[in-house]
């Protein structure tokens, strides 16, 4: 095949980010769409090109389409699982938005399905593909701060008046532990913190968090304050804190939220000062050694610019008959880090991995 031929499930605010590549690479068209709001799949399709006979409100229809590649799943967690089987039993190849699945051994039967089914199998992550962090990546690979030893990340969650306008049937669900495994910030946006943990360090060992509860509605809680801490093998560690602060206002065209990655070798240290959102109006990378300081800023930050970079590497891997980043079986490793950090909180202790 000369070009890839995508369709998704489930068009909601996210789906915007997730098109953008598609949209603008000529190896690949966006055939068909579906959501369970056919107003919702109808004006995203609209928007994308896609004819009016090929927009569906039940994606068992739509999977029926001989002509369609690859499936783009975009549902809340406890829907991946059965969604990505249906897909891969109907021969398509798979992307599913993080968390893969809400257990381990869900993960491990979606990863089965697909090898039985010979299609690939992609578990979508952006933030290992956001600029600063490749570039503090390929900085680390080519020896600057040595071997890395910790690595400490932090994220603020606060208020924007520039943020996404997201509807409430679009993020109640995330309040709701059994469809979302877990809680907003830990569970479901830490997953892309356990991922940059996997990337820069490899898999834990073993895990120890505190998850705190803040409410911020009537009925509504979020997962914060929190420290997760991890231990990597050889003698390394790690740490997230996320953290909620009501009247903390962030510049953001997303959501309402900004990182930092900070990362220490054995001969220098390594910052990335932004993710969601710019807090700090300083350089995206910043490295120290030798007694030197060096800044990095020719580079996008956006964060929709980690979405361009995962879509396209999918796109580079599938011409070139390339496993993609992340596998199913990589995505399985990360789950494992956010699961292991809710069992750990429940049980008061650390978790072996």
């Amino acid at each position: 095949m000369d070009r890839l031929r995508v369709a998704f499930i489930g068009t909601g605010r996210i789906s915007d980010l997730h098109a953008l590549a598609y949209l603008d690479d000529e190896r690949a068209d966006i055939v068909a769409v579906c959501d369970r709001s056919l107003e919702l799949a109808q004006m995203r399709g609209r928007r994308w090109g896609v004819a009016e006979e090929r927009i569906f409100s039940d994606y068992q229809a739509m999977l029926a389409l001989p002509d369609i590649d690859l499936v783009e799943i975009l549902l809340p967690h406890h829907l991946h699982y059965q969604a990505t089987l249906d897909a891969v039993a109907a021969g398509k190849h798979v992307s599913v938005q993080k968390p893969m699945a809400l257990s381990v051994a869900q993960a491990d039967e979606m990863v089965a399905a697909a090898a039985g089914a010979g299609v690939i199998f992609k578990v979508y992550e952006n933030f290992i593909f956001y600029p600063p962090a490749q570039r503090a990546k390929a900085l680390i690979d080519s020896g600057e701060i040595g071997d890395p030893l910790t690595i400490r990340i932090k994220s603020n969650s606060g208020i924007s008046p520039t943020e996404w306008d997201v509807p409430n049937s679009a993020r109640a669900w995330r309040f709701n532990s059994e469809e979302c495994g877990g809680g907003p910030l830990v569970f479901d946006d830490g997953h892309h913190k356990f991922a940059l943990g996997w990337h820069f360090m490899g898999m834990a060992e073993e895990v120890h968090a505190w998850i705190g509860s803040t409410e911020i509605e009537p009925g509504l809680h979020l997962d914060a304050p929190a420290i997760v801490s991890w231990k990597f093998p050889g003698n390394r560690y790690g740490s997230l804190e996320a953290v909620y602060s009501p009247d903390l206002v962030l510049d953001t065209q997303h959501y309402a939220q900004d990182d930092r990655v900070e990362i220490t070798g054995s001969k220098g240290v390594i910052w990335v000062t932004r993710g969601h959102g710019k807090m700090m109006d300083v350089p995206p990378v910043i490295l120290y050694k030798d007694r030197r300081t060096r800044t990095f800023s020719d580079m996008p930050v956006g964060w929709e610019h980690s979405f361009i970079n995962s879509t396209r590497q999918f796109i580079d891997a599938y011409f070139a008959g390339e496993p993609p980043q992340l596998t199913g079986a990589d995505g399985r490793e990360v789950l494992r880090f956010a699961l292991a950090a809710q069992e750990s909180a429940r049980l008061g202790r650390a978790v072996k991995l």
